[in-house]
């Protein structure tokens, strides 16, 4: 056959070869998955065990071989080439691995990483290919032409289905007997509880994930973590641009609604800056916590430290505040590892302001920008963030000091005191860590405690609570008021109304959420002082993960409150009300005025 008649064959077939090939790739991808879960959460016979990875290895070799064929059924094979350069070598990685363990007898993936410490590297490898191509399938899912007309739904309901099919995915996993180390598994309302905390990045915890989780449990949570910290959307969309050419203009418009973002081309940037910078920040972090791990912290291999490492990282940026030690960051072996404490704290600081703002701030481009133009200010968003989050760090770490310098930080000296001060008031905002005994801290820092995680991170960020820039406006337009003043202004801006009813919107739904809840925490779960409770509700809406000691020990109805308030406060109390609201037909018309006495 020459290439005349191979390139006619190819021409006629190619409909055919890619239906098939997609079904194929649908197929064994569900499949691998299906056996990569039930090996790593069921089975325990080494025998069966062995069988099911010899299945999964041949999975992944067809995986090569339908790459291969598309290569062969496209005519522009460079550009291809290119625009799956990511795939490509993941294949490519796939090929030379079953070569040398299958043919020359030299599993290369095991040995490179067996010979370092790292023996689980196999399973991994596995994982990370599997979860890979289930990411494709979901994005072809969602990129189906027919799948777009059928789910005609708006941007914010599918950012809140996005968490329950995550939160779903991580009850199940949590429920299966290898996932932990006790005989019969986890309960569903304490699984439920656990992949709801993780993927709402709070960090409240019924179970200690270091003692109680097994490995394939401790790599679920972290998953979930990462997966929570930026979003299901936020992946899948980042995946769809680095495996295709683009992405369509219905899911530019999901993430430009859901981001908030200034122009649909401006998402696009962001998306990919977004991601880059996360693996940096976090690659970075890992390295750092690697390094200044306390010489009492003993651990197995290297695969261990560095496991551990990674974990601590991605739980400080992405806020989540959870720890493999019993007593977190307080545990003996870790609580003078001041150096480990302020790397942390640095992460949290990062995924607490928000990408936007950390792009104004850091990226090569804004960066460039500002040498040649010293005399630009920040963006808007960027000045209020940044004031107001070193405000608010700064009362933190002032009122703590104050109010348990004699309390939970004694025995300390002035600079232990100070950066584990600076530490509390960090992590209270955010992400739920801490150094000190929780269950000792004094009546009134668990008010102001309480007051910071209301407040919570920045926009666009990996924090909760009703945000910064929310209580900056709330606190302007109560100054203009008071002040008499017609307008809200700030920095020789006006902030329109709408921003201002907003705003008060945001305050009034986290309130009554709150409100409604603790009540109903104080009638499931009478045995634990209002205060206590109040302080586990409020930790749980504003997504800190900060505890007195009582969530182990709550009932599960109240484990079924936290959980929807865990829910709620990572959603966004607006994202959920503008999910289940009606649009008004027309507001061109307005009615008399009237006047009603305030105050």
């Amino acid at each position: 056959m020459n290439s005349e008649q191979l390139n006619r064959f190819l021409y006629d077939s190619k409909l055919r070869a890619y239906a098939l090939m997609r079904r194929t790739t649908y197929v064994l991808t569900i499949l691998s998955v299906g056996l990569l879960v039930y090996a790593h959460g069921v089975v325990k016979d080494p025998v069966t065990l062995s069988y099911l990875y010899y299945t999964i290895d041949g999975i992944l070799a067809i995986f090569v071989l339908i790459y291969l064929l598309r290569i062969l059924y496209t005519f522009e094979r460079v550009k291809f080439l290119r625009r799956t350069w990511f795939e490509g070598t993941l294949m490519a990685i796939i090929f030379v691995n079953q070569v040398c363990t299958y043919l020359l007898d030299f599993p290369i993936v095991y040995n490179i990483f067996g010979s370092i410490g790292i023996p689980l590297s196999v399973e991994i490898y596995r994982a990370l290919v599997s979860l890979y191509m289930l990411m494709l399938l979901v994005i072809e899912l969602l990129e189906t032409k027919v799948h777009l007309k059928a789910l005609q739904i708006k941007p914010a309901v599918t950012f809140l289905l996005s968490f329950i099919a995550l939160i779903a995915i991580g009850t199940a996993l949590f429920m299966l007997p290898k996932m932990s180390v006790v005989p019969g598994g986890m309960r569903f309302i304490d699984a439920l509880f656990m992949a709801t905390s993780a993927s709402c990045i709070t960090g409240l915890a019924v179970i200690d994930p270091g003692t109680y989780l097994s490995f394939s449990g401790q790599v679920v949570l972290l998953v979930l973590v990462q997966l929570g910290g930026l979003g299901v959307m936020t992946f899948a969309t980042f995946f769809a641009m680095l495996m295709r050419a683009g992405i369509g203009i219905r899911h530019h418009v999901a993430m430009y609604e859901i981001m908030e973002s200034e122009s649909l081309s401006f998402t696009r940037g962001l998306l990919r800056k977004l991601i880059i910078m996360t693996l940096f920040i976090e690659a970075v972090g890992t390295v750092i916590i690697f390094m200044t791990w306390s010489r009492d912290a003993v651990f197995t291999d290297l695969g261990t430290k560095i496991f551990y490492s990674i974990f601590h990282a991605v739980s400080g940026f992405c806020n989540a505040g959870f720890s493999l030690y019993p007593e977190g960051l307080y545990t003996d072996v870790l609580r003078d590892a001041y150096i480990l404490h302020l790397t942390i704290a640095v992460l949290v600081i990062f995924g607490g302001i928000g990408f936007p703002v950390m792009i104004d701030l850091f990226s090569p481009s804004a960066l460039r920008a500002r040498l040649h133009a010293p005399w630009r200010n920040w963006k808007m968003l960027t000045r209020v963030t940044v004031y107001t989050s070193a405000a608010l760090l700064a009362f933190g770490t002032v009122t703590f000091f104050a109010l348990e310098f004699f309390n939970t930080l004694t025995g300390l000296n002035f600079t232990e005191t100070l950066v584990t001060s600076f530490f509390q008031s960090v992590t209270t905002r955010s992400a739920g860590f801490h150094t000190v005994d929780m269950s000792a801290v004094s009546v009134p820092a668990l008010l102001i405690m309480m007051i910071l995680m209301f407040i919570g991170a920045s926009p666009g960020s990996m924090g909760g609570g009703i945000k910064t820039t929310t209580f900056t406006v709330i606190i302007l337009t109560v100054w203009a008021t008071i002040r008499g003043q017609k307008n809200i202004e700030i920095s020789r801006r006006t902030i329109p109304p709408a921003v201002s009813y907003k705003a008060f919107a945001v305050f009034t739904f986290a309130v009554v959420f709150n409100v409604f809840f603790l009540i109903i925490l104080s009638i499931s779960d009478p045995q634990f002082d209002i205060l206590r409770l109040a302080f586990e509700q409020v930790s749980a809406f504003a997504t800190v993960g900060l505890s007195t000691g009582i969530t182990a020990g709550m009932s599960d109805v109240g484990k079924g409150v936290l959980i929807l308030s865990m829910y709620i406060g990572r959603v966004g109390t607006l994202t959920l009300a503008l999910a289940i609201s009606t649009r008004a037909y027309t507001t061109a018309y307005k009615y008399p005025s009237t006047h009603l006495a305030i105050g």
